[in-house]
């Protein structure tokens, strides 16, 4: 059918949208020709009778691939426009310029057709309402569906030929390079080059990611970062995150590798990202170019970097922290196997060490093994690495020591490099501004201001360099050197100082002891210990399990054995003064913090009531003592009498409390005083006595007494 009869008055009355679009920026730059051809559509939409004003040119996806509509917003547009009928005919070059997806082409199809809606291109008109228009339509998207995964798959085989030879060139991490003829090489730069290595050399020593990124903090070392698409590299602050991308990029160990990701795009057209395992990447080729590391480091790297990033899961070591708990991550149960966790609980306002074997209560809920008191495994481990570490104290005093220079030497070293770097950067700025013409001031300004940067630049890096040479000397003081000769004739000195910080116990226990293997055993109130060492040799040690805190509180039974020897002759408030004197302490003060409590009488009380104690009262009764009632009737007085008596040394009592007496039985001749006038006192006071009782009556019989 002629193309101006399937165009009527209808698709005349609205626009007509002309698709303009490139995979590539390149292309558009390049590939001038198809952009004039697909702009010449113009002049078709005018012979087919829309006027200029009609015409509507959607451009703005150029450099956009048209795989998918997601992230072309002209497209969007387009199919927005034409589903609402503002357009009368739709023009492209060819299909491929408005689609290569089926998805996206159907759907603009089917729209079309219901907006009756025509579809320009270079070959002609077509009616997607009509069957046979919409089925060549359809056959051309498909072509250009395919097309486009035929132009990918050649692409792709060709890369992927030139992979497994190991010649495709990949952007390379910073501190790796390609020379003249395509060969990677260590970066020229020594900077760069020794930065880099001591990198890995820091990692290699603490063990861990984090850690490292505080040693380059400390020491006032910046890393390089290559400015992507430049060929300018800068030096800054290590993050974790570039650490961890560092150590995990096998070009560092001098492998080839590729295809370590695999990309796909989303329904939304976003880009994701998965990684692959190392057996599932498309290329690794150890050994193929100059690294920093080796291939057997790289692994022993991400296997430390791994178990850093477990939590409850097999066996694992991990980098040493600052907790108390000497076996961090060394610590193993005897009973199940698994490793037993560190745990810290606040008591007393210190933290306490505690190792617990509780994997199997957080992950099934079943009772924990076991749960040990970490301070007599820690002192008893500590004793033991103390006694094994003497005889080799010298030797390690001279390792430490070598050890410390040189890491101070290596990091001075590469803050000289930085020194020398900017040295040349202000040599160069200042030629530069001493070629320029004096006369144009606009230049000579503007080079001037760059110099004075470099220059205070240059000052600052040796100020650095200075104030960091500053502090390493300072590491070494004599304090150190004192510390570095006690170890050679001490080394459990060394090892009990409260300044040696937590973290260095743990590692060097790291390079002696193996693993620790432990079980508790209530019955025996005892943790049996088995130590194995890194060259396979064993030690079993045995410590006592601290006391609960029931046991704790409790009262030596000593201290009750004296209580109640005591008891015998001296009351509460006696036996209380007398144990504060032998500086005895209440039971359970230096737990609660009260180190300075004392024996009181009502301690001393609460401790015989406790532990079943005869009293005093009991005590003094048993030995035959009378109440003062049973005393006064005894010796035919008032009990008045009796108090006179007692005090003036006639009748013995003995206290059973504070204010509480009982007397001693009169034999059957009491003791009287030799004074006469005291016997004829007390002879009177006994006959008026008897007098008054025969002259008055018995109130309940009337009877004289």
């Amino acid at each position: 059918m002629n193309d101006s009869l399937k165009v009527q008055p209808r698709h005349l009355e609205r626009g007509a949208y002309l698709y303009v679009r490139q995979s590539s920026m390149r292309q558009v730059i390049e590939n001038v020709e198809s952009t004039k051809r697909q702009y010449a559509l113009r002049g078709r939409a005018s012979a087919l009778g829309w006027r200029d004003d009609q015409i509507i040119v959607i451009d703005s996806d150029q450099g956009e691939s048209g795989a998918s509509a997601s992230w072309r917003e002209g497209f969007q547009r387009l199919v927005t426009d034409v589903g609402m009928g503002r357009a009368g005919i739709v023009m492209g070059l060819e299909v491929s310029r408005l689609a290569r997806n089926n998805a996206d082409w159907h759907r603009l199809l089917e729209i079309c057709a219901l907006a009756d809606t025509l579809i320009l291109d270079e070959d002609g008109v077509y009616d997607p309402a009509t069957f046979n228009d919409r089925l060549l339509l359809g056959l051309k998207g498909t072509m250009s569906e395919a097309e486009l995964h035929v132009l990918k798959a050649r692409l792709r085989g060709g890369i992927l030929n030139k992979v497994r030879r190991g010649e495709y060139r990949c952007p390379l991490p910073t501190g790796l390079a390609y020379d003249d003829v395509g060969n990677v090489v260590l970066e020229p730069d020594a900077q760069i080059r020794d930065t880099i290595a001591y990198f890995f050399e820091t990692f290699s020593r603490v063990g861990s990611a984090c850690q490292t990124v505080k040693v380059f903090r400390k020491e006032g070392i910046r890393f390089p970062s290559r400015i992507r698409n430049q060929k300018t590299t800068i030096f800054q602050p290590l993050t974790l995150s570039t650490a961890i991308r560092a150590l995990n990029n096998p070009r560092y160990a001098g492998a080839y590798v590729y295809g370590r990701r695999h990309y796909r795009r989303a329904a939304d057209g976003k880009k994701l990202l998965r990684k692959r395992e190392q057996g599932d990447w498309l290329a690794c080729i150890p050994n193929a170019h100059p690294g920093y590391i080796t291939w057997e480091q790289f692994q022993q790297n991400l296997k430390i970097l791994e178990a850093n990033g477990r939590g409850f899961d097999v066996a694992r070591a991990s980098p040493p922290r600052e907790g108390s708990a000497l076996l961090q991550g060394r610590a193993v149960c005897e009973r199940c196997g698994r490793h037993l966790g560190a745990r810290y609980v606040a008591r007393r306002g210190r933290l306490e060490a505690w190792y617990v074997c509780g994997q199997a209560h957080t992950s099934r809920g079943e009772p924990s093994c076991q749960s040990i008191a970490g301070q007599p495994i820690d002192t008893a481990i500590g004793e033991l690495i103390a006694t094994e570490m003497t005889p080799a104290a010298v030797e390690l005093a001279l390792e430490i020591r070598k050890e410390i220079e040189a890491r101070h030497e290596e990091a001075d070293r590469l803050r000289l490099c930085a020194v020398e770097r900017a040295q040349f950067e202000a040599d160069l700025a200042q030629r530069r501004f001493m070629l320029v013409d004096p006369n144009n001031r606009l230049v000579a300004d503007t080079l001037e201001r760059e110099w004075n940067d470099k220059l205070h630049a240059l000052a600052k890096a040796r100020e650095e360099r200075e104030r960091e040479r500053q502090k390493d000397r300072a590491a070494i003081d004599d304090a150190i050197r004192a510390r570095l000769v006690a170890m050679t004739t001490d080394f459990r000195t060394l090892w009990r100082d409260p300044s040696l910080p937590n973290r260095e116990r743990k590692r060097l226990l790291a390079y002696i002891v193996e693993d620790v293997t432990l079980v508790k055993l209530p019955a025996e109130g005892t943790t049996r210990i088995h130590v194995r060492f890194k060259g396979g040799k064993t030690e079993t040690l045995t410590t006592q399990n601290p006391k609960s805190s029931a046991q704790q509180v409790k009262t030596d039974p000593k201290v009750v054995e004296l209580v109640d020897t005591l008891l015998d002759n001296h009351i509460y408030p006696e036996i209380a003064d007398i144990l504060n004197d032998r500086g005895i302490r209440p039971g359970g003060s230096a737990r609660s913090g009260q180190a300075d409590a004392r024996f009181t009488a009502l301690r001393v009380a609460y401790l015989a009531n406790e532990y079943g104690l005869r009293s005093r009262y009991d005590r003094l009764r048993a030995r035959g003592l009378l109440t003062r009632q049973e005393a006064a009737s005894s010796l035919g007085i008032c009990e008045s009498t009796l108090i006179r008596w007692v005090e003036h040394g006639l009748v013995a009592r003995h206290a059973y409390n504070a204010h509480a007496y009982l007397y001693q039985a009169p034999g059957p001749n009491p003791p009287l005083k030799q004074s006469s006038r005291w016997n004829r006192l007390t002879d009177r006071a006994v006959a008026i006595r008897q007098t008054s009782q025969a002259k008055c009556p018995h109130p309940m019989t009337g009877d004289a007494v």
